[in-house]
């Protein structure tokens, strides 16, 4: 039993070969009997797909606590994590200022499924200090917000169709988990088995960055777009960061065609700034939908816009939406706290310059030593790219080979106690908490990773020209 489990978390001996590290794989004992057990509870052993490590080496980490910037696995391997619960932890983990609110609030209940002065005081904070919302509606996650804007842009508008672009996620809503085809317009198809192919046709996608795309998309389906949606800054499928210009073309082409603007900054909402993308990008959005971030990384979400708009919302209007959940007064404690503190003078200003200050010192490096390799970086989020070019701004650009090298570079980070999301396509987060000496820290393990992983592809590429002039000779 042992050994099998000894396989399953260090990977095969192919994968070994791969690495010309001599810093031994961490365990991953306890951590591969709880994916062993979980495999008999749950699809995959996880209950969210990207948390299964199939686009890394080994076996999933089990997660036993955080404070900080660090986690800690089941085996107490310790890392300095720059995943934070994918976004939301911008204080860290296990903040004690929201610990300690949540902690004062539990001890009345957990949920009571009725309002709650908490819901208020948090909206209040919110709406006092983002200028482009005026009124929100409280969700349970940033999906729900998503599916929620959605509805309210067809019952306003009195159209059916939504354009999305490819390379943007928007949570698994069944009308928006679709990818492009062929063509430079074309209805979407089906990213999901059990999603209805007349589901998929009501959502149009278009490549990023690309003005003509969707002038077609309008004249071709005129009168009957209800909204056009993209995220903030296309940050799921890699760092797609957007000029100024496009996205203000977006906007003027929608108050032209009279459809709305969704800005989804579950990601970039509160984190680029406490306006988010829509203030970095100098426009007002119609609707805006935002994620965890509110709630100190507790499941909420939230989606705002004008009063007028938000008056079609049920009970007030005829866009029925609900969720018992919603305003959960843990959630809401959490958001207070967290929130208060991003509002402090300078939290903004001395998180971003820690995040350039650190991703600059990383891109250096790689410079000087001619590696293929681009830091791109927006406030304090930031993405590993291996690639020569100096911008990516849609998802085709993202080459599908360059996934083998961080790959590669995720297992060496791992060894020197470094946590990335396990998945190329993800971007990183900088917190708070991450002092100076951690950064320090992690720019070391990421420049030796580094080395590695082109040393290995050197060989790689010397071995296969090797193997080319023999079988020529």
């Amino acid at each position: 039993m042992l050994d099998s489990l000894k396989k399953i978390f260090t990977g095969s001996e192919d994968e070994k070969s791969i690495s010309t590290s001599s810093r031994p794989d961490i365990s991953r004992e306890k951590s591969a009997e709880l994916y062993q057990k979980a495999k008999n509870y749950f699809p995959g052993g996880v209950n969210s797909p990207v948390r299964a490590f199939k686009s890394v080496y080994g076996i999933p980490l089990f997660i036993q606590k955080g404070d900080g910037c660090f986690i800690w696995d089941a085996d107490g391997n310790q890392f300095i994590d720059f995943c934070g619960s994918w976004g939301p932890l911008i204080l860290g983990h296990n903040n004690a200022k929201i610990r300690e609110s949540v902690g004062e609030v539990m001890k009345n209940g957990m949920s009571f499924g009725a309002p709650t002065a908490l819901e208020n005081d948090l909206a209040e904070l919110i709406l006092k200090n983002n200028k482009l919302i005026e009124k929100i509606r409280f969700t349970s996650s940033g999906t729900e917000a998503v599916m929620s804007a959605i509805r309210l842009a067809r019952g306003v508008t009195k159209r059916d169709k939504i354009l999305k672009f490819e390379g943007c996620y928007h949570g698994h809503v069944d009308s928006l988990l679709v990818k492009a085809g062929s063509g430079l317009v074309t209805f979407g198809e089906t990213s999901s088995a059990g999603i209805p192919k007349s589901f998929a046709d009501e959502t149009i996608v278009v490549s990023l960055n690309d003005k003509a795309a969707v002038e077609q998309a309008f004249e071709q389906f005129k009168d009957q777009i209800a909204a056009v949606i993209i995220e903030g800054v296309p940050a799921n499928n890699g760092l797609l960061i957007q000029d100024k210009d496009y996205i203000h073309f977006l906007r003027d082409i929608c108050t032209k065609e009279g459809s709305l603007l969704i800005f989804d900054e579950v990601i970039t909402g509160f984190r680029l700034g406490f306006e988010g993308a829509a203030r970095y990008y100098d426009i007002k959005p119609d609707i805006i939908t935002y994620g965890k971030i509110i709630g100190g990384g507790l499941p909420v979400g939230m989606y705002g816009a004008s009063a007028a708009l938000m008056s079609n919302i049920s009970p007030e209007g005829s866009v029925y939406q609900a969720g018992t959940l919603s305003g959960n007064p843990v959630a809401m404690a959490a958001g207070i706290a967290q929130l208060t503190e991003l509002l402090k003078s300078g939290f903004y200003k001395d998180l971003n310059n820690k995040t350039s200050e650190f991703v600059e010192s990383i891109q250096r490096f790689a410079t000087a030593r001619n590696y293929k390799f681009k830091v791109n970086s927006i406030g304090s989020i930031f993405w590993f790219a291996f690639t020569d070019k100096e911008t990516i701004k849609t998802s085709e650009e993202i080459d599908p080979a360059s996934m083998d090298k961080f790959k590669l570079m995720h297992r060496e980070l791992l060894n020197r106690g470094i946590y990335l999301g396990p998945s190329g396509y993800e971007v990183g987060f900088v917190s708070s908490a991450h002092s100076k000496i951690e950064l320090e820290k992690a720019k070391r393990a990421i420049f030796d990773s580094l080395d590695i992983v082109f040393r290995s592809a050197r060989s790689t590429e010397g071995g296969t020209r090797g193997q080319k002039q023999d079988e020529t000779e």
